[in-house]
């Protein structure tokens, strides 16, 4: 595996981690979002898949999003019969979203991408070098 596959390896992992803070920053920001009418849903919490994947360019195993999608498990309910979207016996649908589940995730996410970017980094220094002594 030459240096530059290195660099792509990294990238796509970057990549893929800022794509996975970006979905727990959605889901951190509608925490609180329910529905507008009675008994409507509110914000469903989303997810993100990795999947393993092949670059056709340098024909080395990189990772890239396969999906994001929706955490299907059931709301809670809270009782506040004055809420817009509270339903006939005044109960609200809650978000599923755990603020404490995404906050962990967003700690794995940035330290994936920081080690992602730290190798990126010492193959680039190894790469100057390499042409440093060229010279």
């Amino acid at each position: 595996m030459d240096m530059t596959s290195t660099l792509n390896i990294s990238a796509a992992g970057m990549d893929a981690q800022s794509q996975r803070l970006r979905v727990v920053a959605e889901n951190l920001a509608n925490q609180d979002t329910t529905g507008s009418t009675p008994g409507a849903d509110p914000y469903r919490r989303k997810t993100i898949t990795f999947q393993n994947e092949v670059d056709r360019q340098s024909g080395v195993p990189t990772v890239r999003v396969k999906k994001i999608g929706q955490d299907m498990s059931d709301f809670e309910t809270e009782y506040d019969p004055s809420h817009p979207a509270a339903d006939a016996r005044g109960y609200v649908k809650k978000p599923n979203v755990n603020t404490m589940v995404e906050v962990m995730d967003a700690h794995e996410a940035q330290r994936s991408y920081e080690a992602n970017l730290n190798t990126l980094q010492a193959t680039r220094s190894m790469m100057t070098r390499a042409i440093d002594l060229l010279k």
